[in-house]
């Protein structure tokens, strides 16, 4: 059985404004968590939302996310988890957090074909073993 509680404490934010939230959205990784968050679908422990930065940062990033009403902290059987505010948002924000989670979507896709090597290339024959 999974037990889920919110943090003690840990108030849960209404919605801010549109400023405040394209600005909670608008560093990289930040974008990153709600896209991750987006993708999931479900509450996701912390250390699953980000991979480049430290654990102060990233409690720094999520106090912002959380502010902004974007996310709300749970512990979940003893982890801390993040959870998108998904339904807060859509009924303040309509079609906003689609929208950006698409687009993120979109730029994470495009990030990951740009590293690909052209279909033909050197690199690509030689990781096949042919030549």
């Amino acid at each position: 059985m999974t037990d889920t509680t919110a943090v003690t404490g840990a108030e849960v934010h209404p919605v801010a404004a549109l400023p405040v939230v394209l600005g909670a959205l608008q560093d990289p990784v930040r974008l990153e968590m709600v896209r991750r968050l987006s993708n999931a679908g479900t509450a996701v422990r912390c250390g699953a939302l980000y991979d480049v930065i430290n654990k102060s940062t990233a409690t720094h990033h999520f106090k912002i996310l959380r502010e902004a009403g974007v996310i709300e902290r749970l512990v979940i059987d003893g982890q801390t988890c993040q959870r998108l505010r998904t339904d807060a948002l859509d009924e303040a924000l309509p079609g906003l957090l689609a929208s950006v989670v698409e687009a993120a979507n979109r730029a994470q896709g495009d990030a990951v074909a740009d590293h690909q090597p052209p279909e033909g290339s050197h690199h690509q024959q030689h990781a096949s073993g042919r030549r």
